[in-house]
């Protein structure tokens, strides 16, 4: 040290006092005597650090003077979080997982949930229809089974009118047929002409009829109803036609011209049966006419027919 030089008084630790020689510097600062100093460590950083987050929070430099502006806080200098951004321990906020995404397999699971949605869709569409379509089915098989049922109605009830206006034209027949005969007469005149020979002898023979005489063609009638039993040719009469009725009697009808019965005809009392002809052994046109009962017992028809209020 150099003679005249002013030394800077200072205490040191314990309270001992100390001379030492001022450290030169361009800049105005503190002088504070030199001791004894140790390493700063990690234990004295992490206060500073500390000290420097405190500081930051209350101020850049405010209320905290560290005595050397060598030792300035973190805080006073940088941001605290700047300075930890190179510490080793990891931050929270910014962990990510990042997982390796294949796109095939993205877009494959991409097209299977699009492809089970359109199938979801698809099958309540289908569902719907088909719910839609049973619907319509059954609803037009009850349309069906009523028509079929108003059909049945409807041609029974057709079958059963067809029936009852059967019934009423059976009975209006019956009843028509019924008036007829009720008006029709019982009995009838063979035929009108002239009586021109009786019943009896006659010319050494016997005459077993009546002779009614008139024109060839006039009509010859059913003296009463019953069934024909024969008509056609016969010997002595050229053609003739024979009658039974109902009480078993037997009326003939000789010489006609034509028949217009057949055998197993059923007539009536005053129904033409043939016209007047002069066919056989006959001197010109007449109806030979003769009444048998019993079988075969010829009888006067005169008397046959006046008991019927018919005469000749």
């Amino acid at each position: 040290m150099q003679e005249g030089t002013t030394l800077a008084r200072h205490t040191k630790a314990g309270g001992r006092r100390a001379f030492t020689a001022p450290h030169t510097s361009s800049g105005k600062r503190s002088h504070r005597a030199e001791c004894d100093r140790k390493p700063v460590s990690g234990r004295v950083a992490a206060v500073v650090v500390a000290a420097g987050a405190l500081a930051t929070g209350v101020g850049a430099t405010g209320g905290l003077d560290t005595g050397d502006a060598r030792f300035l806080p973190v805080g006073a200098s940088s941001d605290l979080a700047a300075a930890l951004v190179h510490t080793s321990a990891p931050r929270e906020a910014e962990v990510r997982t990042v997982h390796a995404v294949e796109p095939a397999f993205e877009a494959a699971k991409l097209m299977r949930s699009e492809g089970l949605f359109v199938r979801q869709h698809v099958d309540q569409a289908i569902r719907r229809a088909s719910d839609g379509y049973a619907a319509r089915q059954a609803e037009l098989k009850r349309q069906q089974e009523a028509a079929a049922a108003e059909q049945a109605r409807i041609d029974a009830e057709n079958a059963r009118i067809a029936d009852e206006q059967a019934r009423i034209a059976e009975q209006q027949a019956a009843e028509r047929a019924a008036a007829e005969a009720a008006s029709r007469p019982k009995v009838a005149k063979p035929a009108e002409g002239s009586f021109t020979s009786g019943f009896g002898a006659r010319w050494g023979t016997t005459h077993y009829g009546v002779d009614i005489a008139n024109s060839i063609g006039t009509p010859i009638l059913s003296a009463m109803d019953g069934v024909v039993v024969e008509s056609g040719p016969a010997s002595g009469f050229g053609l003739w036609v024979r009658v039974q009725h109902d009480d078993g009697t037997i009326t003939i009808y000789g010489h006609i011209n034509e028949s217009l019965v057949s055998a197993g005809q059923r007539v009536n009392a005053g129904q033409q049966i043939a016209t007047m002809g002069n066919r056989g052994q006959s001197t010109g046109p007449h109806l030979h006419f003769e009444v048998w009962v019993n079988g075969s017992q010829k009888i006067d028809p005169v008397g046959w027919l006046g008991e019927r209020g018919i005469s000749l």
